[in-house]
């Protein structure tokens, strides 16, 4: 499996990053793309990329950060050859309301990077998906990438992936009464599904409540093979190279 979303970097981890690493492995991820979201953890996230052979970076401006940053720092961040992919970038009207302006411009900005740099995008949209996709919609066959823990409904999952877009899928898909989240897992083209943590938040049942562990991805995976009355070794094997694919992580872990 690959955790193609954790923020190891997050302070939640500060003290035992190390051996939170050592168990995603033992559990059976061979990658884990951990995510940045401002200065400080952009940079973190290409320190861990570069202590440990399996873990990849991607850096990028959080949308409830846009108000009080800039996008400059990341041109030179951008060519490490651990990066792979722009973001974790977006809107946000659930956290914050009031710059939704200065999200977009910052999204914006963001998208134009992954085009010059040829990498894929990773799209927060919380509350606010519309106001991500009427950016990004601009670009269409010009940009890739994952709408990240998507919390919208089928249609606009179909509308991402008609735009070149794979969805990201969470511990919620585990929750007994997220519908939404539910029918995106089973109507969704498995090809077009990641699998993610968003480590530490977001804990897949039984441990929601509690800090979320790249670990427990299995659990989304199965909840995914469930739904879709499939065995969880073909989810594993077809999220794997969905991953592989999009954000290019070199030598293949999975199996043909």
């Amino acid at each position: 499996m690959i955790d193609t979303h954790c923020h190891i970097n997050a302070d939640a981890f500060k003290d035992d990053e190390d051996i939170v690493i050592k168990e995603a492995f033992e559990s059976g991820i061979k990658k884990m793309i951990v995510i940045g979201f401002d200065d400080e953890t952009n940079q973190k996230a290409i320190e861990l990329a570069e202590k440990y052979d399996q873990i990849y970076a991607t850096v990028g401006i959080h949308p409830t950060e846009a108000h009080q940053a800039t996008t400059k720092h990341l041109e030179s961040l951008l060519k490490h050859d651990k990066v792979v992919a722009v973001g974790e970038c977006g809107t946000d009207l659930y956290w914050e309301k009031a710059y939704l302006k200065e999200q977009q411009k910052i999204l914006r900005e963001q998208v134009l990077l992954s085009i010059k740099y040829e990498l894929p995008l990773v799209i927060h949209t919380r509350d606010s998906f519309d106001e991500a996709f009427d950016i990004i919609k601009d670009y269409k066959g010009q940009v890739k990438g994952v709408f990240h823990c998507f919390s919208s409904h089928l249609e606009d999952a179909k509308r991402a992936i008609d735009l070149g877009f794979y969805i990201g899928i969470d511990g919620p898909v585990t929750f007994k009464n997220a519908k939404d989240i539910k029918d995106i897992a089973k109507h969704i083209p498995l090809d077009k599904i990641l699998i993610e943590t968003d480590s530490p938040y977001l804990s897949p049942h039984p441990y929601r409540g509690k800090r979320n562990e790249p670990k427990y991805l299995h659990l989304i995976a199965e909840s995914i093979a469930a739904l879709r009355g499939i065995d969880v070794s073909e989810v594993i094997v077809q999220t794997t190279k969905n991953a592989e694919t999009l954000f290019k992580l070199g030598e293949k872990t999975y199996e043909n």
